[in-house]
C-alpha cells in the first residue's frame, strides 16, 4: 500500500516512519526544502526516542521516501494523510490556512480516486471545509475525481510516541464512506495483533474526540495544581491527598500531579481552540476556560515563591533544572521554563540552566540571555537558589553534599513535586513544593 504524508513534524514523521516499519510504501512530504534535504541525510529535526534509527532503517530500505513535491506522488498513492501545523490564531482559534492549502493542492492535482485524511487535530467542521476546498478546485478544473475524506486524530505521548503509535490504545477514525473506511481498515490491519481497539465513528465526532481527550487531561492536572495550592494554604499534603483520591477507581491516578503548570504544543493549544470553536456556536466552556486560568497563574507560582523568599533578585542566581515541557523531548513550546526565565530576568536576576535535551532549543529561543551549563551541576556553581522545572531521570537522585558545596545558599524550590521533603530538611535544605515548603526566610 502507498501513502502520502503531508508535513513532517512531530505528528508527521512518527506516523510515516511508523507506517513505513510496518511495510507501506510512505511519501513524506514537506514545503521546507531545507528539512527534507535534512532528513535524506538521516538528520531528524525533532528529538524522539528511537526515532532517528527508525527513520535510517525505513529510508535505506525504500519504504520512507521525502520530498517537497505533492503533485508528483499523488497519483501513485491511496491515502493522503495532512499533518500539517495548525497554530493558534491571536484569538485562539486554529488557523486552518496550511490544512485547507494541502487539500486546494490535492483538488488542483488528482486524476484518480483518493482519500484525503485529516492527520492534524482541527477543529469541528473542518473536514467538509476540505471536501469544499477539493470540490471547487475539480469544478474550476471541470473534472469530476470521486474523492473521499476521513479524520484520524493522532494520540501521541511526545517521549513515547513510537509505542504509543506502534501499540495504541486506540485508533479513532471518522468516516463518511464504506470505501474510507475499507480503506483505513486495511491501512491499519497489520497493527492488529498489537490487540488495539479500532473506533469508527462520524468525522465530525473523530474531530471532537481529539480535543475533549486533551481537555480533560488538561482539566484534571489544572484540577490538581487547584488542589494543591489550597493544601498549602490549610496545611494539608497535596501527595497525601493525590494517592487518596487516585485509589478511587473512578477517579485514578494519571494527570493528577502537582506541578507548575502544564505546556507543549497541544494542551494549551487545544484548550484555546475547544473554547473558540464553542464561543463561534454561542456557547461557553466554562469549565476549560477555568482550566486555562489556574495553568496560567500555575506558570507563575514558582517565581512567587522565589520572590517571597528572597524578596530583591536583582543580582541573585538562580539555577535551573530542565527546560523542556516534560522530559523526554526538546520541546519548548509553552514550557513554564520560559515564563519564570522571563520572570527572574526582569527583576534582574541570573539564571544558568541544564537541561539534557533542549539546550539547543533554548539557544534558539532565549539567546545569549542565560548561561547554559554543561551539566547538572555546573548549573548550580555559586547560585543562591535551584529550581527543578523538568523531572528528568537524571535530577531524582542528586548528591545533596555535592550541591550544599555548591549552592551559595542551600534553597530548592521543587516545581513537579519529585523529591521528598524530609530528606531535604535532614539534609539543611529550605525545600518548597508545590502545595508546601518550608517558609524560613534567609
Amino acid at each position: 500500500m502507498k501513502i502520502a504524508i503531508v508535513g513532517t513534524g512531530y505528528v508527521g514523521l512518527v506516523t510515516g516512519t511508523c507506517f513505513a516499519e510496518m511495510g507501506t510504501e510512505v511519501h513524506c512530504i514537506d514545503i521546507n526544502h531545507e528539512k527534507i534535504e535534512k532528513l535524506k541525510k538521516g538528520i531528524i529535526p525533532i528529538y524522539e526516542p528511537g526515532l532517528e534509527e527508525m527513520v535510517l532503517r525505513n529510508h535505506q530500505a525504500g519504504r520512507l521516501q521525502f520530498s517537497t513535491d505533492l503533485p508528483a506522488v499523488l497519483n501513485d498513492v491511496e491515502v493522503v494523510f495532512s499533518a500539517v501545523g495548525t497554530p493558534p490564531d491571536e484569538d485562539g482559534s486554529a488557523d486552518l490556512s496550511y490544512v485547507l492549502g494541502v487539500a486546494k493542492t490535492i483538488g488542483q492535482h488528482i486524476n484518480k480516486y483518493i482519500l484525503v485524511v485529516t492527520k492534524s487535530t482541527v477543529p469541528v467542521g473542518t473536514a467538509k471545509m476540505i471536501k469544499a476546498a477539493i470540490s471547487e478546485e475539480l469544478e474550476k478544473r471541470g473534472v469530476d475525481i470521486p474523492f473521499d475524506v476521513a479524520s484520524n486524530p493522532e494520540f501521541l505521548k511526545e517521549g513515547a510516541a513510537i509505542d504509543d503509535f506502534m501499540h495504541p490504545d486506540r485508533v479513532v477514525v471518522g468516516v463518511d464512506s464504506q470505501r474510507a473506511k475499507e480503506l483505513m481498515d486495511r491501512l491499519y490491519k497489520p497493527f492488529i495483533l498489537n490487540n488495539y481497539r479500532m473506533i469508527f465513528t462520524d468525522i465530525p465526532s473523530a474531530e471532537m474526540i481529539k480535543y475533549a481527550a486533551n481537555a480533560m487531561l488538561a482539566t484534571r492536572i489544572s484540577f490538581m495544581n487547584d488542589i494543591a495550592n489550597l493544601c498549602e494554604i490549610v496545611g494539608a499534603d497535596p501527595t497525601m491527598v493525590r494517592k487518596g483520591i487516585g485509589s478511587d477507581a473512578r477517579i485514578g491516578t494519571k494527570f493528577l500531579y502537582p506541578g507548575c503548570g502544564y505546556g507543549g504544543s497541544c494542551f494549551p493549544k487545544d484548550v484555546k481552540a475547544l473554547i473558540k470553536t464553542a464561543e463561534t456556536n454561542g456557547y461557553q466552556m466554562q469549565v476549560l476556560k477555568a482550566v486555562e486560568e489556574v495553568n496560567n497563574y500555575q506558570k507563575q507560582i514558582l517565581y512567587q515563591k522565589i520572590k517571597a523568599y528572597f524578596g530583591d533578585l536583582s543580582g541573585k542566581t538562580i539555577a535551573l533544572w530542565g527546560l523542556a515541557f516534560k522530559p523526554k523531548t526538546d520541546d519548548m513550546r509553552e514550557a513554564p521554563a520560559l515564563e519564570l526565565i522571563t520572570a527572574l530576568l526582569k527583576e534582574g536576576a541570573k539564571v544558568r540552566a541544564y537541561d539534557p535535551v533542549a539546550i539547543h532549543e533554548a539557544k534558539r529561543i532565549l539567546g545569549d540571555s542565560i548561561y547554559y551549563a554543561n551539566d547538572a551541576y555546573d548549573a548550580t556553581v555559586d547560585a543562591d537558589a535551584l529550581v527543578l522545572l523538568t523531572e528528568w531521570n537524571e535530577f531524582r537522585l542528586p548528591s545533596w553534599t555535592a550541591l550544599k558545596k555548591l549552592l551559595k545558599n542551600p534553597v530548592l524550590f521543587d516545581g513537579r513535586n519529585i523529591y521528598n521533603k524530609f530528606e531535604l530538611e535532614e539534609a539543611g535544605f529550605d525545600y518548597f513544593y508545590i502545595g508546601g515548603g518550608t517558609s524560613k526566610p534567609i
